[in-house]
């Protein structure tokens, strides 16, 4: 077997182990965020049945672990799916399209964090469980309403992204 050959045997058909770790590592970090943002989703659903205090509570023990671990995976994600673009752009490949899509998509779901749900995120950690603002329904619904965005844009993306990956 010769040089060449040797190296696209060990290194697969797209030619460099990089890129196949692009593809899973991309593939897996959304479908973790997917999957951490259903579940808040639907937490946030049974969350509406608590009163002032409670949801206080709630919410401020979910900010301690649940803040640093989404935020690497989102920070990897988008890492792992910038490369698969970069490599498709490079390659004039079919799966440029969706990745590009699917990166759009992720960085919506980034803006709305950053813009909204942070924000919110931060001022709640100030708030006294036994003594909520008079508004707090208010901000939570607003929470809630821009998770559902940022959920269905991850959603999405992680179909964009299976499509580009498998490509």
């Amino acid at each position: 077997m010769t040089n060449a050959a040797n190296t696209t045997k060990a290194t697969g058909a797209d030619g460099t182990r990089w890129v196949r770790t692009a593809r899973y590592a991309s593939l897996l970090g959304c479908a973790i965020l997917a999957g951490i943002a259903v579940t808040v989703l639907v937490l946030e659903l049974a969350f509406r049945r608590l009163t002032g205090p409670e949801y206080v509570r709630v919410r401020q023990a979910e900010f301690a672990f649940l803040t640093w671990y989404i935020g690497v995976v989102t920070v990897l994600t988008l890492v792992a799916v910038a490369a698969l673009v970069r490599h498709a752009h490079r390659a004039h490949g079919p799966a440029l399209r969706p990745a590009a899509v699917a990166l759009a998509l992720l960085l919506l779901a980034l803006a709305i964090s950053l813009a909204v749900n942070g924000p919110i995120n931060v001022e709640q950690t100030g708030w006294h469980a036994q003594a909520p603002p008079a508004d707090w329904a208010r901000i939570r619904d607003r929470w809630q309403i821009a998770h559902a965005v940022r959920t269905a844009a991850i959603l999405a993306a992680l179909g964009f992204l299976s499509t580009a990956v498998l490509e």
